[in-house]
């Protein structure tokens, strides 16, 4: 990400937060620095404190986008990543094949197939922030 972020000529600073109180200073600190925007990575840490992070993020007028869907419902402003639901049908693809007989270890390990890019326009609105229409056409989804 530093590589990337270096050739189009900005800064990626990566910071460490797992609880509640350490993602209130990460943010809060975020604010101080004047960041343009997060990229909030996934774990449980994270999930467990969604609406925590939407809420932040929208208070303090940070854009953010996510990993999870499930973060734009609660009021993020955009996410991209794979799709749960297609997660979901592929595991229970693997119970049926279990089922069946096939051993667990001799199933392949499959990687996401289907990603998703949601965004939330009232968010947005909130933000200040005008969405291309080119970006609104890509989304799968948008929350108004």
């Amino acid at each position: 990400m530093r590589a990337v972020a270096a050739t189009l000529g900005r800064q990626v600073e990566i910071v460490q937060a797992n609880t509640s109180r350490e993602i209130d200073a990460a943010i809060a600190n975020s604010v101080q620095k004047h960041v343009d925007a997060l990229l909030v990575g996934t774990g449980a840490p994270f999930a467990q404190r969604r609406v925590q992070l939407a809420t932040l993020t929208a208070r303090h007028a940070v854009p953010a986008i996510f990993s999870d869907r499930q973060y734009v419902e609660a009021g993020g402003l955009m996410s991209y990543g794979s799709s749960v639901t297609d997660m979901y049908r592929q595991v229970g693809i693997y119970t049926g094949r279990i089922l069946k007989g096939e051993k667990p270890a001799e199933l392949p390990v499959l990687q996401a197939a289907k990603f998703e890019f949601v965004i939330n326009l009232h968010t947005a609105g909130l933000l200040g922030l005008e969405v291309p229409p080119t970006l609104l056409a890509r989304a799968d989804e948008v929350i108004e």
